[in-house]
């Protein structure tokens, strides 16, 4: 095995991720696993790394391993640093100490804003290799998710972002509100999805009123279980919408993260007539933490 080799690793809230890599970026091989950051304890987490990576280690060397994400966070295995913006999305990389001599292990940095306050952890390595497919980007990115995030990209740099409950709220109100007797999250409804967006946006000020109405409507007038679904995840989105204009639509919106989620992105800015391109998440993340590898090996 090269010791140029090295290994990429999301490690997010519920997820273990891991990849292979060799100095060109390319995948040789990958490994998953459900050891997400709220299962384990601060003294679990180097087990659990090594229990999907130990087939690619050396007892001659030691392998250079890059880590994103909620590892990093507070409840993690150890606390990286934040980066406040403006700033680079990657640079100043934690290293976390390792009992296993066969690893270094370094974890990406988050970046927060003081005002309004806010912050992201792994994001940012997602923005860093949108940056490293096109280092003339400028203008507004979106990452759909649990917590989506917008940040405006100027200069090779995060001027400022801004962070939206969404996916979060989705979830509450399908499965643990009364909404969940009338939604199905498998089915779906354009033309009701693109009524919520308009609705949404138009008239914010009846969001919770029209997301009750949801409800009402199948029970009195047969709304189906996919239009609901479809009605409120557009009104949650058209909420986010209304509260994204201030970043920078002119040139479009870079949209990264899963593709049916960006799809439904997609979706949601057309009817607003907002131009987007999908870039895939695990993409972005590996061009991400290839630029984190190099700036360790360069010294940066």
């Amino acid at each position: 095995m090269s010791t140029d080799n090295w290994i990429a690793v999301d490690w997010g809230t519920t997820h273990l991720r891991t990849w292979h890599m060799n100095s060109a970026g390319d995948i040789l091989s990958n490994r998953c696993s459900n050891q997400g950051m709220n299962s384990l304890l601060p003294d679990q987490f180097e087990a659990a790394l090594l229990s999907l990576i130990s087939p690619w280690l050396s007892d001659d060397h030691s392998t250079q391993v890059l880590a994103c994400g909620m590892v990093g966070s507070r409840q993690g295995w150890l606390e990286a640093n934040y980066n406040s913006t403006p700033c680079a999305p990657i640079s100043q990389l934690t290293q976390v100490p390792v009992t296993d001599l066969r690893i270094e292990v370094y974890i990406c940095p988050g970046v927060k804003q003081l005002e309004p306050a806010d912050v992201m952890r792994g994001e940012e390595t997602q923005i860093a290799g949108l940056l490293a497919s096109d280092a003339n980007f400028n203008g507004a990115v979106c990452l759909p998710g649990t917590h989506s995030k917008w940040a405006q990209i100027n200069e090779g740099k995060i001027s400022s972002f801004q962070t939206f409950l969404t996916g979060e709220l989705y979830a509450l109100l399908s499965q643990k509100s009364v909404l969940r007797h009338c939604v199905d999250c498998n089915e779906w409804d354009d033309q009701a999805f693109k009524l919520a967006i308009l609705d949404s946006i138009t008239k914010p000020d009846r969001v919770t009123t029209e997301l009750f109405s949801i409800r009402a409507q199948t029970l009195i007038t047969d709304l189906s279980a996919g239009e609901a679904n479809a009605r409120l995840s557009g009104l949650l989105i058209g909420l986010e919408l209304t509260g994204a204009k201030a970043f920078s639509h002119k040139d479009g919106v870079a949209l990264v993260g899963d593709n049916k989620l960006c799809e439904i992105y997609l979706q949601a800015l057309t009817v607003i007539g907002v131009k987007a391109t999908i870039h895939p998440s695990e993409q972005m993340t590996l061009k991400g933490l290839q630029l984190a590898h190099q700036q360790l090996v360069s010294g940066v």
